[in-house]
């Protein structure tokens, strides 16, 4: 069959299914929590944290959080900008749900045959992690995105603020501080061009990758997401160098290379 009729025929597929998902979705609504009280209060766990804790209970393991809150104005300036070029460049333009990457990702699931990771921004990674589980299915995409604009009316810097201080950074590694103590020994005030683009290629896989034994993967993504700071204006041509020598020497195994 020819690929035009292929794609004609995946889109007769995901689309109904797509509908059906976000139409029990929309009637759940009213059951789905709010997320009005993060204005005023921290999380003091989340949905992914207890799926962590259990699985080590359940291989008898103590189960090891590691977690300093910060706010937003605590975070490295190249530490945010890593994370949202690398995560969700147009974080700031959006109102949770990046309608165009979705529309890129659709396109892309048409042609695959088959639905991939793309398209969550930080809200809707957020909001998967807060109260949902990671099991991925349709019907847990409708949840994550009705989540996700109820966790818009806090604002978009509340909504970074939460999420850098929640995300998965390794095992038992919550928010960019305890991950900028574990992995740099520092504050993640004080994380550089080099350091930030490392810890923000980890969030895709961060019980995969490990700044401290960079995978080939891992390091090729780091070089990605620093280049992004230097094609958004964020880091000059010298900063990008001198960033650059640095990530390679943390490349080659050592993460606590000294500063040059």
């Amino acid at each position: 069959m020819p690929k035009r009729g292929h794609q004609r025929r995946a889109a007769w597929i995901f689309l109904p299914v797509l509908a059906v998902a976000f139409l029990l979705a929309a009637l759940l609504y009213r059951r789905i929590p709010s997320a009005d009280r993060f204005a005023r209060e921290n999380p003091r766990t989340t949905a992914l944290m207890e799926i962590r804790a259990a699985e080590a209970r359940a291989h008898h393991q103590k189960p090891r959080r590691l977690q300093t809150w910060m706010p937003l104005s605590r975070f490295s300036a190249h530490l945010v900008n890593a994370v949202l070029d690398s995560e969700d460049a147009r974080f700031y333009e959006h109102e949770g749900i990046d309608f165009i990457e979705v529309e890129h990702a659709f396109s892309s699931a048409i042609e695959r045959g088959k639905l991939g990771r793309g398209a969550s921004t930080v809200t809707q990674q957020l909001a998967k992690n807060l109260w949902l589980s990671e099991r991925r299915s349709l019907w847990r995409k409708g949840e994550e995105a009705i989540l996700a604009r109820r966790l818009e009316v806090l604002g978009k810097d509340r909504v970074l603020e939460i999420y850098l201080n929640v995300v998965e950074w390794g095992d038992g590694v919550y928010g960019a501080e305890a991950a900028a103590r574990i992995y740099f020994d520092k504050s993640a005030l004080d994380l550089d061009p080099a350091e930030a683009a490392l810890l923000a290629a980890v969030l895709p896989s961060p019980r995969r990758r490990d700044p401290r034994n960079p995978s080939p993967t891992l390091a090729a993504r780091a070089r990605a997401v620093l280049a992004l700071q230097k094609s958004y204006g964020q880091i000059d041509a010298d900063e990008f160098s001198n960033s650059s020598a640095r990530l390679e020497l943390m490349l080659r195994g050592s993460t606590a290379a000294t500063e040059p």
